[in-house]
């Protein structure tokens, strides 16, 4: 049988309107290469939209500005990283290729982020066992920010750099500043599902000029200051494309609408499931202020999770269990880890609901009426 039902996909690209235009130019201009007036002109954007004097370096993907992020931090083959363990693989994966090694951190339950408790309890074990870890890959999940303020102590108190992972945190802001500027690198990312996009893409962001110039250099084959092509260092293609660049120009001239419009998703999603008491939402203390990239839910348990996510697909509707944590993942479950069943928790019990910007009012309907048909 044939579902006649339309696609109500987890988070869509949503264009703005003039990214066409952009790229237009870029073909009109044969401006065809990981460099040109795009490349500039989006970079510029996102520093004036994340302040701070913030330096931009656009790149092909967020993991690649991970992989250099963490090379700029001087992380080398031998050396621990602590991560965020409830994350996806792309916040880790970087640090394989370095040939480094993970140690995994637990989450706590207010921002569903790394537990400053058990950061600080492994950073303790690893100078004892090991030495020192190289760097902190501290995540902003689902747009929600982390506990900036402590984290930051922890890492400042034991002279450990942060890389602020914040690929699903543009618009997210914590006590009215830009998440991706408080560790001393930020990590953007531009992915076909992300808030704005550009296909394919990303950002590495510092107050830090060196950095940025560093990655820039390293990005485009690492070629040194010569009329023939010499390198003195190993470099990688990982430059964004002038063609890409241009949708994100558009895009960057919604993104404030994108904010808006995923914030209302998660209003909707509260009010309309407010009188069932097996659901839950992750809610903004103080100071924090998510782009509610995606909307989640918690249920009581794993088999009421399964149930509302099985009905969503019947009705042809994505949904998405939450991040299975890094260190249940068999490419990664052998490494140390520091945990307290926070994340498996929810990772057993949570969804992420449909979440784009591109959402009608029918389509939100059709959601909630699905999982109170399940519930009631």
């Amino acid at each position: 049988m044939i579902d006649t039902k339309e696609k109500i996909w987890l988070s869509s690209p949503h264009m703005g309107g003039s990214e066409q235009d952009y790229v237009n130019e870029a073909f009109d201009t044969n401006w065809i290469a990981p460099l040109g007036p795009n490349v500039n002109a989006f970079e510029y954007a996102i520093s004036e939209k994340l302040g701070d004097q913030v330096h931009v370096a656009a790149l092909s993907s967020g993991t690649a500005a991970i992989h250099l992020g963490l090379q700029l931090l001087g992380v080398e083959h031998g050396d621990e990283v602590l991560c965020q363990s409830f994350t996806f693989s792309a916040s880790a994966n970087p640090i394989m290729y370095l040939g480094a090694t993970p140690v995994f951190v637990d989450s706590e339950k207010d921002t569903w982020n790394m537990s400053p408790s058990l950061l600080r309890k492994a950073i303790e074990n690893r100078i004892i066992e090991k030495g020192v870890p190289k760097a902190i890959i501290a995540v902003h999940l689902y747009g929600m920010p982390y506990k900036v303020e402590e984290i930051q102590r922890i890492a400042k108190e034991y002279n450990i750099p942060v890389l602020e992972d914040s690929a699903e945190a543009l618009g997210s802001t914590y006590m009215k500043r830009a998440c991706g500027t408080f560790g001393d690198i930020g990590v953007l990312s531009f992915n076909g599902n992300k808030i704005i996009t550009t296909s394919g893409g990303g950002a590495l962001v510092s107050r830090n000029k060196a950095y940025t110039d560093r990655a820039i250099f390293l990005a485009t084959q690492a070629r040194d200051d010569a009329p023939h092509y010499q390198h003195s260092n190993v470099g990688y293609n990982y430059r964004m494309s002038n063609v890409l660049a241009g949708i994100g120009r558009g895009q960057m001239e919604v993104l404030q609408d994108r904010v808006d419009s995923r914030r209302g998703n998660f209003e909707f999603y509260q009010n309309k499931l407010a009188s069932l008491k097996e659901i839950e939402f992750l809610h903004e203390a103080d100071g924090f202020y998510s782009n509610r990239w995606l909307s989640c839910i918690l249920t009581p348990s794993f088999e009421i999770r399964e149930r509302i996510r099985l009905a969503l697909l019947d009705e042809n509707i994505e949904s998405r269990p939450l991040w299975k944590p890094l260190h249940l993942q068999p490419i990664f479950n052998e490494y140390k880890k520091f945990v307290d069943g926070t994340s498996e928790s929810l990772f057993s019990r949570g969804l992420c609901l449909p979440s784009g910007s591109n959402l009608s009012l029918s389509d939100l309907e059709r959601v909630t009426d699905c999982i109170k048909k399940v519930l009631l």
